[in-house]
């Protein structure tokens, strides 16, 4: 039996399919199966695949006569996989000759491990750049609640941790973020400070593509992450936690003084229920309220006077920034 399974949907992918399952076959580790379920593509993704696996006895296709959509094509991947190890690529990206190889290492030494990232680089219609998410489990966890802290192309886990967790299909097109940030609330995660996978991004990405969607969706798993805060998703305040750990830009100061009483209250339920590294924890808090408070849409002596005496943090604040603050606030 193989030591790990790699699984990559596709659709209509003839334009980067070869590059992306190159990059697979010619891994320094080789003792896998990948497995290509193709999305009923019209163009010609197939006979590409088909010409490779001619010489590949490791890739199996499974051809779908309906679209089913990338979350569903992984999860039957999942299924599928019998192996110890399963890992993830895009049709559409490239991972470095020595990502599997360095992954199952870390994985190997280290059985407390149920996932193990690396850092990846953006290539294609953006300028060329290498996302560092992250390395520590701890700063990880703290992570997601901002941001997804994983590139999904770069993941490789232990199926026997992962149980029935699954992508959903109702947070597409962010079902890795929802994925992850659930396995990461039940096993530990690593990601590799090196980029072994390079990230193409052009115009069919399906986040550019479903940008409200995307919107939408991450604020429900930010709300779900919450929860484990006894932070009820359906409060009428739960807007303001979410904004306590995910920065958002130009609230007026009426908002921003409910964040900032909402973020007391999540480091309050934090040191009780013990879920996150304390420290980790009121560390990131404070720098997405210090920032909500220099991105504020509006400013008044009522915030000002709220701001230096009553948010409790008026003394993290720089001098430069107390000065501007204070200057805006009186004209």
């Amino acid at each position: 039996m193989k030591k790990l399974s790699v699984i990559m949907p596709v659709y209509n992918g003839e334009l980067y399919i070869e590059e992306a399952i190159n990059s697979i076959v010619n891994q320094t580790f080789t003792d896998f199966d990948l497995i290509i379920l193709n999305d009923n593509s019209s163009d010609g993704t197939v006979a590409i695949i088909e010409k490779i696996r001619e010489k590949d006895n490791r890739i199996i296709l499974i051809n779908k006569t309906k679209n089913e959509g990338p979350a569903n094509l992984r999860n039957e991947g999942i299924e599928m996989a019998k192996t110890e190890y399963v890992a993830l690529l895009d049709a559409d990206d490239i991972a470095m000759p020595t990502r599997f190889e360095k992954q199952i290492n870390i994985l190997d030494t280290n059985p407390s491990l149920g996932l193990c990232g690396t850092w990846f680089t953006i290539f294609g219609d953006k300028k060329e750049k290498v996302l560092k998410h992250s390395e520590k489990h701890e700063d990880l966890k703290v992570q997601f609640l901002h941001s997804c802290g994983l590139g999904n192309s770069t993941v490789m886990f232990r199926k026997s941790m992962i149980g029935d967790l699954r992508f959903e299909h109702q947070y597409v097109p962010a079902e890795d973020y929802g994925l992850w940030s659930e396995f990461i609330a039940k096993s530990e995660f690593y990601n590799i400070p090196e980029s072994l996978v390079r990230y193409r991004w052009h115009p069919g990405n399906i986040s550019q593509t479903k940008e409200e969607n995307l919107r939408i969706a991450e604020v429900a798993i930010k709300k779900r992450q919450l929860e484990r805060l006894e932070i009820d998703s359906n409060d009428e305040n739960s807007s303001y936690y979410v904004n306590a750990v995910s920065l958002k830009r130009k609230q007026n100061a009426e908002d921003i003084i409910k964040t900032i009483e909402a973020s007391k209250v999540l480091k309050q339920k934090n040191d009780k229920l013990k879920v996150y590294n304390q420290a980790i924890f009121c560390e990131h808090i404070d720098r997405m309220i210090i920032r909500t408070i220099r991105n504020s849409k509006d400013h008044n002596t009522t915030f000002f006077k709220y701001v230096k005496n009553d948010s409790g943090y008026f003394n993290k604040i720089s001098f430069l920034d107390k000065i501007i603050f204070y200057f805006k606030c009186q004209f």
